[in-house]
């Protein structure tokens, strides 16, 4: 009994601080709103939990923790599933300090980036439903952004979806955005229009701010990722490559001009990179190998001591009897023979 106690205490202890922190806010603010809805009366409205962009302005901590809100317990248990494993994975990988920041401005900028949309429509139509009759909620911003993640660590590698569907990890974010749009055309363009910010933020946020392990050749930090297997017009088909590149390019030089993207090695937005030897799949292998080594070095670093033997000693060193032995060195004799020092030293004796 004392071992199944403490396994789920165990396997909680094991998840990354980030993750663990993130898990508990959004079963408390989710948990805190169905309690809320159900003491309430048929008018309930928590601006002060979720995103109202008519009342936001006064509640502005809602930018953030709206995300934490799921709405029913289908989205809650389907969002407990499947954030939180992702989000450890990428933990080990970025630690925890960059995972923080990434769901942070992944949730916050598109979340003003929708307030800022709702109040342009309203400014256009007149509707007040713009601002006081849609709420924003929910994780679809950050799973959007995870899926963009593992776009650029595995993107090559094969999922099975329901134990039918397979399909790889770099086709997953472009076809969530098409549901995405398909729901928005069709009239449902609360919560579903997340979708396509937390897509741009994230991949934006990944490509030129997230900060790297590695040190660039001047030695200082090195940002983001600017290979061309992760450019802007890899998430569109070939035939939009030629209007997405200007797009991409402009957008790229202007910000650029404004000193608004960290100075970072080539890129090819700036038409500035040249694609290593093997094509994109070369660089997918090579950015799964980072992956790896980064995590091994992350395990390394949380369990550094040294293994142990059965009977729960350390292993012995070697002794100078295991040293391998010196190196026979011809030394040159006054009548020009050759002799070895070991057979000198042995003679003096």
């Amino acid at each position: 009994m004392a071992v199944l106690s403490l396994a789920p205490l165990q396997y909680v202890a094991s998840i990354p601080p980030a993750t663990r922190a993130f898990t508990a806010a959004t079963v408390v603010f989710s948990l805190l709103y169905y309690f809320l809805l159900w003491t309430g009366d048929a008018t309930f409205s928590a601006p002060y939990l979720v995103l109202i962009p008519g009342s936001s302005l006064f509640y502005p901590w809602t930018f953030l923790t709206s995300a934490f809100v799921e709405s029913s317990i289908i989205e809650l248990i389907f969002s407990l599933i499947v954030t939180p494993a992702s989000l450890r994975y990428l933990e080990r990988l970025w630690g925890s300090i960059e995972t923080v920041k990434f769901v942070v401005v992944t949730i916050v900028a598109s979340n003003i980036i929708a307030f800022v949309v709702n109040w342009l429509e309203y400014t256009v139509t007149k509707m007040p439903v713009f601002l006081y009759g849609q709420q924003y909620h929910g994780l679809m911003a950050l799973q959007i952004g995870v899926l963009v993640g593992f776009t650029q660590i595995i993107p090559e590698h094969q999922v099975q979806i329901m134990g039918v569907f397979k399909a790889r990890v770099k086709t997953l974010p472009m076809a969530y955005v098409t549901f995405s749009t398909v729901m928005c055309l069709i009239g449902f363009q609360v919560p579903f229009i997340i979708i396509q910010f937390g897509w741009l933020v994230s991949y934006v946020w990944l490509r030129f701010y997230k900060k790297n392990s590695a040190e660039t050749l001047s030695g200082g930090p090195a940002y983001g990722d600017r290979s061309e297997t992760f450019a802007f017009v890899s998430w569109f088909p070939p035939l939009l490559h030629g209007p997405m590149s200007i797009l991409g390019n402009t957008v790229y030089g202007v910000a650029n001009k404004f000193h608004l993207i960290p100075t970072g090695g080539n890129d090819a937005e700036a038409g500035g990179y040249s694609q290593v030897p093997g094509g994109a799949r070369a660089e997918a292998e090579r950015r799964r190998a980072m992956a790896l080594k980064a995590l091994d070095q992350r395990v390394a670093a949380v369990s550094p001591t040294p293994p142990r033997t059965a009977n729960g000693s350390a292993p012995p060193r070697p002794g100078p009897s295991s040293a391998a032995p010196p190196a026979v060195v011809p030394a040159a004799s006054s009548d020009g023979s050759s002799k070895d020092i070991t057979e000198n030293e042995s003679e003096s004796r």
